[in-house]
């Protein structure tokens, strides 16, 4: 079957619409006007996490509460690690705060593609939204356990300082190093869908090199800075300093924040790369 030519009176040019080749002001500007989209998935997120549940919200205080009694038990008793001058079960409790909420933002923001195919296949909107919607639910969680440490800091004779003013700070530094890597791995889980079981390993193993149940004084000082080259492991410290009054090490935290801002480039980079096929994909 022979095209013809388009008439001589009409201009010889095609235009090919397309996504663009770089991340610009213009996807700021549209994820702006689509941020009410942001806190309808939070809230349904939400719902779905504690409907129907026995216990409820208790679930955001059960898990960092368990986890603290057990590695007190473990590391602070049995293995006599040093909790820097503090009561153990405070220390690991600040370090577990941050680290519970990058792993659960991590988990939900890596599968969040997969659990939205009706909504990724139907409508349009920035698909990059549902990852970036997954820090709602574990936000929550991190507010009830944070009610719940300054509780125990009155139990355990910790006084408040003023070093709590900074943890919003550190807490938007979290956000930023989680959403990095999960907006990431939910590309790369519906690309390629085994990395939904390298997830929980790849937490497990972060976990042990990021000084959640141990100081980072711990480390000999020669070898330190590899350490310091975990993002987490700057923003779990810092969380320790605003609830145990030490003195901020803001080197090891400004190298968290841009290795976390370096991370979040990457992500969306990647994201962008590949969100052309998601409808094909899903």
């Amino acid at each position: 079957m022979r095209a013809d030519p388009l008439p001589p009176e009409l201009p010889q040019v095609v235009t090919i619409i397309g996504p663009d080749r770089l991340w610009s002001l213009t996807d700021l500007r549209e994820l702006w006007r689509y941020r009410e989209l942001v806190w309808v998935l939070t809230q349904r997120d939400v719902k779905v996490r504690y409907k129907q549940t026995v216990l409820g919200f208790a679930w955001a205080i059960i898990q960092p509460v368990l986890l603290m009694v057990v590695f007190s038990v473990l590391f602070g008793r049995l293995a006599q690690i040093p909790a820097d001058g503090s009561p153990y079960p405070i220390f690991v409790y600040a370090g577990l705060l941050p680290w519970i909420f990058f792993s659960n933002t991590v988990s939900a923001a890596a599968g969040s593609l997969i659990g939205s195919i009706n909504l990724v296949g139907k409508v349009y909107f920035p698909r990059l939204i549902i990852p970036l919607a997954s820090a709602g639910v574990g936000l929550v969680d991190f507010v009830i356990a944070t009610v719940i440490l300054l509780a125990m800091m009155l139990i355990y004779g910790v006084g408040w300082s003023a070093n709590l003013l900074a943890a919003p700070f550190l807490i938007a530094g979290t956000i930023l190093c989680a959403l990095g890597v999960g907006i990431g791995l939910s590309a790369l889980t519906v690309t390629y869908r085994d990395f939904r079981f390298v997830v929980p390993f790849l937490l497990q193993f972060w976990m042990f090199v990021t000084p959640v149940v141990y100081p980072a004084s711990l480390v000999p000082e020669p070898w330190r800075w590899l350490l310091f080259l975990n993002p987490m492991a700057g923003l779990v410290e810092g969380f320790r300093s605003v609830f145990l009054g030490h003195p901020f090490d803001w080197p090891s935290i400004g190298l968290s924040l841009m290795l976390s801002l370096g991370l979040v480039a990457l992500g969306v980079w990647y994201f962008e790369r590949v969100e052309r096929r998601f409808a094909d994909i899903l």
